[in-house]
């Protein structure tokens, strides 16, 4: 093999190892950015043109709307703990579910948002390594609560339900219920197994 084969053979290596480098980089900053674009647009909606100084400011202040939703979620946070503030909430609840259609959907999110938010709290483990979608293939999940409904009798399985989220999108995924005793508990936390399925199980979990 010649010189100048030589130094073909090794431009193209050199410059097919910064492409796949480049890949590399590009992607996390990429769905980064996606991510802050749909959380801005998100976060404008929410707030209403009067009080956002992005709408009448000769000039917007990236990330405005994001700074202004969370000190907006944790005010109502601090509030609902108040005594006026568990009052208004208990009306609004108890309105809330009067209404057919809405009252399932609000109840569902209710009570999955108090499971998450007690599963990071509490000490008994909640991340689970399930069998999914085939034996021998294993996927990370949230252990949410023991069914004890119809589902476990008509089984006769005491069954645990469990969510499985989607890669890089952990808002959606598939409920599914396993046998107790087909379940792993893991020790990693709620936020290392969360990172650990949005980082597409490139993260290693510290447990």
């Amino acid at each position: 093999m010649t010189k100048n084969k030589k130094r073909k053979n090794s431009l193209v290596l050199k410059l097919r190892n910064y492409f796949f480098t480049g890949i590399i980089v590009l992607v996390p900053l990429g769905f980064t950015l996606y991510l802050t674009v749909f959380l801005i647009s998100i976060s404008s909606k929410l707030i209403p043109e009067e009080i956002n100084p992005n709408s009448y400011l000769p000039f917007s202040i990236p990330g405005l709307e994001i700074a202004l939703s969370i000190i907006f979620i944790t005010l109502i946070g601090g509030l609902s703990l108040s005594f006026i503030g568990k009052k208004i909430l208990q009306v609004i609840n108890d309105l809330l579910k009067k209404i057919p259609f809405l009252r399932t959907i609000y109840s569902a999110i209710g009570q999955m948002t108090e499971s998450f938010a007690n599963n990071k709290n509490k000490k008994n483990k909640s991340v689970v390594l399930v069998e999914y979608p085939r034996k021998g293939s294993w996927a990370v999940g949230f252990a949410t609560k023991d069914n004890k409904g119809e589902i476990s009798k008509k089984t006769n399985e005491k069954l645990v339900n469990v969510f499985v989220p989607t890669t890089p999108n952990p808002t959606s995924g598939f409920l599914l219920m396993f046998p107790k005793k087909e379940i792993i508990y893991l020790d990693m936390s709620f936020e290392e197994a969360s990172k650990f399925i949005v980082s597409a199980g490139t993260s290693n979990p510290k447990s």
